[in-house]
C-alpha cells in the first residue's frame, strides 16, 4: 500500500526546488536585463483569490522608465512565481495579496504577503 501522505509531500519537495531553480535562472535574467535599462527597484503588487490571480501593477524607480511589453510581462510572470514560490496555494479560496519589492542595486527581495480567510464562531446550547 503506497503511503500518499509521504507521496504528496515528496511531489510537493519536488515541485518546490524545480520553481526554485527556475525562479533563480528568471531572477538573473531579468536583473540584467532591468539594470541595463536603468531601474534600480521595481514594486509588484500582486493579488489572488477564487482560484485565480495576477500582477496588478508594477511600479519602476526611477519612474521615468519605460519597459518593452515583453519585459513587462516576463516581469509580471516573475513577481507572481516568486510570491507563489513563498506562499502556494495563496489565490485559493478567499485568497491573498501583497507586494514584492525588489532592490536591483542589493538584488534583494522583500515580500509583504497578506492571506486571507473567514474566521466563524459558532455556539449552540439547548436545554440550559
Amino acid at each position: 500500500m503506497t503511503n500518499t501522505s509521504t507521496d504528496f509531500a515528496s511531489i510537493m519537495e519536488t515541485w518546490a526546488a524545480k520553481r526554485d531553480v527556475e525562479n533563480k535562472r528568471v531572477r538573473a535574467v531579468l536583473l540584467a536585463q532591468l539594470r541595463t535599462l536603468g531601474v534600480i527597484e521595481v514594486s509588484a503588487e500582486y493579488d489572488g483569490y477564487g482560484d485565480s490571480g495576477n500582477v496588478e501593477d508594477i511600479t519602476l524607480q526611477p519612474s521615468g522608465v519605460a519597459l518593452p511589453t515583453e519585459l513587462s510581462g516576463q516581469l509580471k510572470d516573475f513577481a507572481w512565481a516568486f510570491a507563489y514560490q513563498q506562499h502556494p496555494g495563496f489565490e485559493n479560496n478567499d485568497g491573498g495579496y501583497g507586494t514584492l519589492t525588489w532592490d536591483l542595486i542589493k538584488d534583494s527581495i522583500d515580500l509583504d504577503h497578506a492571506d486571507r480567510f473567514v474566521d466563524s464562531h459558532h455556539s449552540y446550547h439547548e436545554g440550559l
